[in-house]
């Protein structure tokens, strides 16, 4: 899943592709990058992020959608909590609806992902981005997120929502420490017990440079080298900003590994 954030904001390339054209160019080059998911997103989560009012969301994120939709056949998802966004954009086009919130953050999101068959990706959050990182604590994290994700899953089901829609991620960075993000990238394979595709987000997190003890690195490699650990797990969707890196390496390490497993 390719990462095109059409936002001044966001925490690592906030600003690069606000332009829609720009954001256009980006997407069209993840493609070709090897990208089988676009995700389009007009509002950054980034901690301490402020909200974004939903005609600017709208105005960001619509002119992209239709352009990305009539130049490739790669699914589009919308990454917002706001259900008239979702709704416009899969009105344009977009097949996936991707909500930080899990469904949770609009009362009416619901009943937008229902009727509009859409994809859904269900994340978990510890708080909201204006909170969520000022002190991320929980008894088991991992036990306490697949029970999260299993209720959401549920919930889901019951709204009416076909399971092979859904889509559960853990929510890296969103309400966690770095140890608990270390922890759930570790663990990700837990999440196949519920039946449903995973999806893991950590790409450039702040984590990396944590682990690497390198507040000035770029990052990028360090997310490669993680994502290549969530292959080892299975992990279905792996989101990203560097498509053509992570497509690489996935490439040599089908071919090393075929089985999908490295030895321990």
């Amino acid at each position: 899943m390719g990462i095109v954030n059409v936002t001044p904001d966001s925490f690592s390339d906030g600003g690069k592709f606000f332009d829609p054209q720009a954001a256009v160019d980006h997407g069209l080059q993840l493609v070709r990058d090897g990208a089988g998911i676009l995700d389009v997103g007009g509002e950054s989560t980034r901690p301490y992020s402020a909200p974004v009012p939903v005609q600017d969301e709208l105005a960001r994120v619509m002119p992209v959608i239709e352009k990305l939709v009539a130049s490739t056949d790669v699914p589009i998802s919308i990454d917002t909590s706001k259900s008239i966004v979702a709704r416009e954009a899969v009105a344009a086009g977009a097949e996936i609806i991707n909500d930080v919130t899990g469904l949770e953050g609009d009362p009416e999101m619901l009943s937008v992902a229902k009727e509009a068959q859409a994809g859904i990706c269900a994340m978990h959050m510890q708080g909201t981005p204006q909170t969520m990182q000022d002190a991320p604590i929980y008894e088991d994290v991992l036990e306490d997120i697949f029970r999260y994700l299993q209720a959401r899953r549920d919930a889901l089901l019951t709204a009416g929502i076909d399971r092979e829609r859904i889509c559960l991620d853990p929510g890296i960075g969103f309400g966690k420490t770095h140890a608990h993000n270390l922890q759930l990238l570790q663990s990700s394979d837990r999440f196949h017990q519920l039946g449903c595709p995973v999806l893991v987000g950590h790409s450039r997190k702040g984590f990396i440079a944590h682990l690497l003890d390198d507040r000035e690195c770029e990052r990028m490699s360090g997310t490669v080298g993680a994502a290549l650990g969530l292959a080892t797990q299975g992990i279905q969707i792996i989101r990203v900003h560097d498509v053509a890196e992570l497509n690489r390496a996935l490439i040599l390490f089908q071919q090393t590994f075929p089985d999908g497993k490295l030895s321990r």
